[in-house]
C-alpha cells in the first residue's frame, strides 16, 4: 500500500536538515523540504527522488520571517497532502561572547530558533491530529544543559525548545501526536565546523558526531516514543558528570574557561581583529 503521508523537515538543505531527509527517505517516507532559497535544496530533492523513490516537495522560505511561516502552512495546505510528521530542525548557532554578537544576529537567531518553532507547529498542529498518529521532534541541543561561555544567547533558545518540547507532549499524547526533542553536542555539519571541532581538546573532540550518525538515532527515538533523545555516549557522559559535580567545582571550570578565552582574545585582537560572521557557526545543534 502507498504511503499517503508527508514529514516536513524545516532547515532541510544542508547538515543535520540533509542527513534527516535522506534517513526519512530510506524508511520510505514522502517529504516536504524547507530550507532557505539555493540550488542546494533542489539538488537534495532530486538525488532523494531518483535514488529512493519516495515523493519530495521542495519549498524555498526564510522562516526567520513570520509572514513565511504562514505562507508554508498555506502552500502545504493548498497542495491537499496530508502531513503526520513534523521536524522543526531550522535554526542558527553560533559560538561568540556577547559583546561580539550584533543586535540583527541575536533577533535573527531568536526569531528562527524560538519564533519560527513555535510557529511553525502551531500552524501545523491540526493537521498532525487529523493525520494521526502522528509526530514532531523539535531539534535542541547539549548547550541548553551548560552554561558555556560563547553559548549564551543560542544555550538560551535552545532550552526554550527542550521546556516547550517536554511541555507539549503533555497537552497532545491525548490528541495521538507524540512530541520528542533531540539534544545533540557537537556536529560536523560544514566544512568551517570541521575545521573548528579538529581545534578543540581531546575529550571535546570525543564528543563530535556525524549529522548522518545522529540521523537515524533521532529517527528511531522518534518513533519509539522517546521524550528525550541524547545521542552519543560521550555526550550521555558529560550530563552525569554536571549532576554529579558540585556546583563550586563546575564555577571553578567556568571561570578558567573564561579565562583563557578572555587571554586569547588579547592575543587575538594585538595581531589582526577577526571578523565577528567568521565566529558565527551557522548549525543547529
Amino acid at each position: 500500500m502507498q504511503n499517503e503521508n508527508y514529514c516536513l523537515i524545516t532547515g532541510a538543505s544542508e547538515g543535520f536538515g540533509k542527513a534527516l531527509s535522506i534517513e526519512c527517505a530510506t524508511r520510505k517516507m514522502n517529504l516536504i523540504l524547507v530550507a532557505l532559497p539555493g540550488p542546494e535544496l533542489y539538488y537534495l530533492a532530486a538525488f532523494i527522488k531518483k535514488n529512493y523513490g519516495v515523493e519530495v516537495i521542495a519549498i524555498e522560505k526564510d522562516l526567520s520571517k513570520e509572514e513565511n511561516c504562514m505562507a508554508l502552512f498555506d502552500e502545504v495546505s493548498a497542495l491537499g497532502i496530508k502531513v503526520n510528521m513534523l521536524i522543526n530542525n531550522a535554526g542558527i548557532g553560533s559560538t561568540l561572547l556577547f559583546n561580539e554578537g550584533t543586535i540583527q544576529l541575536y533577533q535573527t537567531q531568536i526569531k528562527l530558533n524560538i519564533l519560527a518553532t513555535t510557529l511553525v507547529t502551531r500552524l501545523f498542529v491540526g493537521m498532525l491530529e487529523r493525520n494521526s498518529p502522528a509526530y514532531i521532534l523539535n531539534v535542541g541541543s547539549l548547550s541548553s544543559f551548560f552554561f558555556l561561555a560563547k553559548k549564551q544567547v543560542y544555550g538560551g533558545t535552545k532550552s526554550y525548545i527542550y521546556f516547550f518540547s517536554k511541555s507539549l507532549r503533555r497537552e497532545l499524547r491525548p490528541e495521538g501526536i507524540r512530541v520528542s526533542v533531540i539534544c545533540p553536542g557537537s556536529m560536523n555539519t560544514n566544512t568551517s565546523i570541521r575545521l573548528l571541532n579538529r581545534s578543540c581538546n581531546w575529550l571535546a573532540r570525543q564528543a563530535v558526531m556525524e549529522p548522518e550518525e545522529v540521523a537515524p538515532i533521532a529517527i528511531d527515538g522518534l518513533l519509539k516514543g522517546k521524550e528525550v533523545i541524547f545521542p552519543g555516549r560521550v555526550n550521555r557522559l558529560f550530563l552525569l558528570f554536571d549532576k554529579l559535580l558540585p556546583a563550586f567545582i563546575k564555577e571553578k571550570i567556568t571561570g578558567h574557561q573564561l579565562k583563557k578565552l578572555n587571554s586569547v582574545t588579547i592575543m587575538r585582537s594585538k595581531l589582526q581583529p577577526v571578523p565577528v560572521m567568521e565566529k558565527i557557526k551557522s548549525f543547529t545543534v
